[in-house]
């Protein structure tokens, strides 16, 4: 459905967008403006199930508040209309101390943000109105148990106060009471503790609680707006990638009772299992409870399928507009309702959270219900997913110590030490330790703990309490509701069965059974990596693997780009080809050079002169021709990209301060340093103060003579005896760091000097050998007369070979994007260095939203890229373009590299899964 024009309204002769939208005019496509929640209460509304009346202020107001700290003069008068509708149409106004109208504030924002935001129920009671309202319910606990909740709320959403006040007031009646449920509160108790909120507001803000109820409203809605911004909310939209400036709307709907008594009740409910992707009845029902309730996890709900028991009425009335929904969005729906008296109210839906495995089972499901096409269940799952479904998972067979069962929230296998707050669980993992975050309840002040923690244990709350939606939503491993632990935050102790432990303890938590394990349990491979490796048959039984291998087979078909490997050994040359690589975008020549061989390198920078030097070089060879006999071979008829060496030559060598302190040791010592003197002289003749930006590359190899060759030498004579024994092998030469188009034509110069060597020597008696010069050297393979080619090509990442990519072209037959490098020197950025440095706080105040080494920046790396493509391909139509950084694994890059029009993304063997589906996704933008 089009999104409908926003209607004007004119004031003071200025004619300014619509502000506040009621909630029948909007629907589900309307989400930038009305936010998820309130576009789908529209929608829910049009399609004439029981949503209570209300109206919801447009994100557009919210980016107003944000960039000036004032809501738009306008949204006063729109939203006095507004309500004067919804009094009309619910009989009732705001205050009115007989039977008053409530209602709530909450957020919404267009992507689903649970619990990051701001909240307000029961906006409009005041000593006046809590009367009628009790009169009017015929229940005075009803009435000042949501007194009590609005202060609380208001207190700590809109006057900043700190939760522990109100809930050490709660604890506090509690005990005077003798008991540990808050049912157990009565009217008077609560009343009482009405009273001490008041109290406590006064004291901690310096003013009286509000008791306009259009106050109230305004405030809270001003609080929504400002909670956009809060900590956590901006944690949470760097973790999910959400875009900073899409702002918050806020939806104003009356209120509807689920804590009027025994026969009313809050609930969260799932169309299908968000965390196995079977269908069935799934939720948690919680009795003479509001909404805040079942979410936070303070109070254990009993499952959905108890409400048939509980009411009857109210079940078949959720089943059938559960079925309603899901048609109706085609998907998982996650649904929040009331039964207020007998009487279903829904209060949300949207497209639910869920598990990576859950993802692509419902996926594949809809296919075969008929509900969606192919196309689009392949939209509907993403890289990270699959990545998460690679885990390994804990050996089942492996001796374990159980120490609960409690409900699988979010799947996975994790192990660490037990700590108890968000705080000790991020200093633990800034030591590199693994642990699991152990706590009655999550709330949103609690994200940092559960990004640092490797999994999350609550004693209490299901799997639609926060930890399990947030869980879920991360890919984070988290058990809840283990009520048999008896966890104490204060004491830093879990007693359970008698037994009690503290921090440190090593636990393990399953995700996916629910099941507690005292110590460290042994991970075995998932069953999808498996499948990947080929020794699980997609039609082996698992349905995950099935609905896995559909999907991969969907995007292998449809996909463009072609996804390639960086490697550098012959085992992960294969492994990488299990997985689905069609050959190799990267071979990083230097890491041959390494272990042993740094003896033969030493004596290749230490040469004197021609012949010690050639003598090196000749040592080098045949150990380098031994490497790429194995690379060629693993990838037998599949492109292998090879770089000839890249780094500065001091990498191979011992550090200056190291030899320095080595030679005056032995002076003092009286002892003949002899080596270590020549080493040190040539360790400081090569020194720079910025070797990446030095000596290296394309400059190695035209200051060494003879390097260069010695490397295409073993590449091409490599070839030649694969060939020779009937194998195929298509080696590609890469010359890196090249800046300038003279660097590359020299460079080419001498490899094809030595591939037209190499192929006359391969030659066989009697043939002949045509050098086609320019684009490739080749020659006769075999006695057959079969030509061979290796094609030349170059590394783009310098910005300066982005910008001269037309000239570039001329002499190369392909371009490799280096994107760790061009990010590097487009930044002016030191990998190693700033990572760990100041990149924390870039993340921190929102100068990135990843970093530009995670996800390729598209203002500045990416417009060199689509620059390099579009220049180099001026020159050469058929220039062959690929990508060669860690941004080829990277799932948003993959879809930037479509979409710019490279041939293929090479990345590590273990990412060439989520490549091939994300370059699949891509053709579908």
């Amino acid at each position: 459905m089009p999104r409908p024009t926003p209607h004007r309204s004119t004031t003071l002769g200025v004619t300014v967008p619509k502000l506040v939208y009621d909630f029948a005019e909007g629907n589900k496509e309307m989400k930038e403006l009305l936010g998820g929640k309130g576009a789908n209460l529209a929608e829910m509304t049009n399609i004439g199930l029981p949503v209570p009346p209300g109206f919801t202020i447009s994100a557009e107001a919210c980016k107003v508040y944000l960039a000036t700290g004032s809501v738009p003069a306008e949204l006063a008068e729109e939203i006095d209309h507004h309500v004067d509708v919804l009094q009309q149409k619910m009989g009732k106004k705001l205050g009115q101390a007989d039977d008053p109208l409530l209602v709530s504030v909450r957020s919404g924002a267009a992507v689903s943000m649970p619990g990051m935001m701001e909240t307000v129920l029961n906006v409009g009671l005041n000593d006046d109105s809590v009367n009628g309202l009790a009169h009017q319910s015929g229940n005075p606990r009803f009435a000042w148990d949501a007194y009590r909740r609005l202060i609380q709320m208001f207190g700590k959403t809109v006057l900043g106060m700190e939760g522990d006040v109100f809930e050490d007031a709660i604890e506090a009646a509690k005990q005077a009471k003798g008991t540990k449920n808050d049912l157990d509160l009565d009217a008077d108790d609560l009343e009482a503790l009405v009273g001490t909120f008041k109290a406590a507001v006064r004291e901690h803000t310096g003013r009286d609680f509000p008791q306009d109820p259009r106050e109230q409203m305004d405030l809270a809605t001003e609080a929504v707006f400002g909670s956009w911004n809060s900590e956590r909310a901006i944690l949470y939209r760097r973790q999910e990638r959400i875009a900073a400036d899409l702002g918050t709307a806020v939806s104003v709907c009356s209120m509807v009772f689920g804590n009027l008594g025994m026969d009313s009740g809050t609930g969260v409910a799932f169309t299908r299992d968000p965390s196995s992707g079977q269908p069935g009845v799934y939720g948690d029902y919680l009795q003479n409870a509001q909404g805040e309730d079942v979410v936070a996890g303070i109070r254990n709900t009993v499952p959905l399928a108890d409400l048939e028991q509980i009411d009857k009425t109210s079940y078949d009335a959720l089943m059938e507009i559960m079925a309603t929904l899901e048609g109706h969005y085609k998907d998982l729906c996650d649904i929040e309702f009331t039964v207020e008296r007998g009487k279903l109210w829904m209060l949300q839906t949207r497209v639910g959270k869920r598990t990576a495995a859950a993802a692509f089972r419902i996926a594949t499901s809809l296919v075969d219900e008929g509900m969606i096409d192919t196309d689009e269940a392949l939209k509907r799952v993403k890289g990270a997913q699959l990545a998460q479904l690679m885990f390994p998972r804990f050996d089942a067979d492996a001796s374990k110590e159980l120490v609960t069962k409690a409900i699988g929230a979010s799947p996975g296998a994790a192990s660490g030490k037990v700590v108890f707050t968000s705080a000790a669980a991020v200093a633990a993992a800034d030591r590199g330790e693994k642990v699991v975050l152990v706590r009655r309840e999550t709330n949103p002040d609690d994200l940092h703990g559960m990004i640092a923690a490797q999994g999350i244990l609550t004693s209490r709350g299901g799997k639609t309490s926060h930890a399990a939606v947030v869980a879920r939503g991360m890919g984070k491993t988290c058990v809840c509701g283990a009520d048999e632990l008896d966890v104490n935050v204060a004491a830093e102790t879990i007693t359970v069965n008698g037994t009690t432990f503290g921090p440190g303890e090593l636990i393990s938590i399953d995700g996916t059974t629910g099941e507690v394990f005292l110590g460290e349990v042994p991970v075995v491979p998932s069953p999808v990596v498996q499948y990947f490796e080929g020794s699980l048959a997609p039609d082996a039984g698992d349905e995950l693997v099935a609905a896995v291998h559909r999907l991969m087979t969907h995007a292998d078909e449809i996909r463009r780009l072609g996804v390639r490997t960086n490697a550098d050994t012959a085992d992960d040359a294969a492994r990488a080809r299990r997985f689905g690589a069609q050959g190799i975008g990267l071979c990083r020549t230097e890491h041959m050079f390494l272990g042993e061989r740094r003896e033969s390198v030493e004596r290749l920078i230490l040469a004197e002169d021609d012949a010690e030097r050639d003598a090196a070089l000749a040592e080098l060879e045949p150990l380098q021709r031994g490497d790429f006999l194995e690379l060629l071979d693993a990838m037998d008829g599949l492109p292998v990209t090879i770089r000839l060496i890249d780094p500065p030559l001091h990498e191979f060598l011992p550090s200056m301060e190291d030899l320095a302190v080595k030679v005056a040791l032995a002076k003092e010592r009286g002892e003949e340093p002899g080596h270590d003197v020549k080493l040190l002289a040539a360790v400081e003749r090569l020194h720079e103060q910025n070797p990446m930006l030095g000596l290296r590359g394309v400059r190695l190899g035209l200051m060494i003579p003879g390097l260069f060759a010695m490397q295409v030498r073993a590449i091409a004579s490599a070839a030649a005896e694969l060939r020779k024994a009937g194998k195929d092998p298509r080696p590609e030469i890469m010359i890196p760091l090249v800046g300038a188009i003279q660097e590359l034509q020299l460079a080419r110069d001498e490899v094809e000097r030595v591939l037209a060597e190499v192929a006359a020597d391969a030659t066989p008696a009697g043939a002949t050998v045509t050098p086609e010069g320019g684009a490739v050297a080749s020659g006769s393979a075999a006695a057959d007369g079969v030509e061979w080619a290796t094609p030349i090509g170059t590394m783009i990442e310098l910005p300066r070979a982005a910008v001269i990519a037309d000239q570039i072209a001329e002499a190369a037959d392909f371009f490799s994007f280096g994107t760790n490098d061009l990010t590097q020197t487009t930044w002016g950025f030191s990998r190693d260095d700033v990572e760990g440095s100041f990149f924390s706080r870039y993340l921190e105040k929102g100068i990135f939203a990843v970093s530009p080494f995670e996800s390729i920046d598209r203002e500045g790396v990416g417009s060199l890229v689509r620059t390099g493509v579009e220049r180099g391909r001026a020159t050469r139509p058929d220039l062959k373009l690929g990508i060669c950084g860690e941004h080829g694994g990277d799932p948003d890059s993959i879809h930037f590299f479509h979409e710019v029009g490279l041939d293929y993304v090479s990345c590590s063997p273990f990412r060439i899964p989520v490549a091939r589906l994300e370059a699949g996704r891509a053709t579908l933008d």
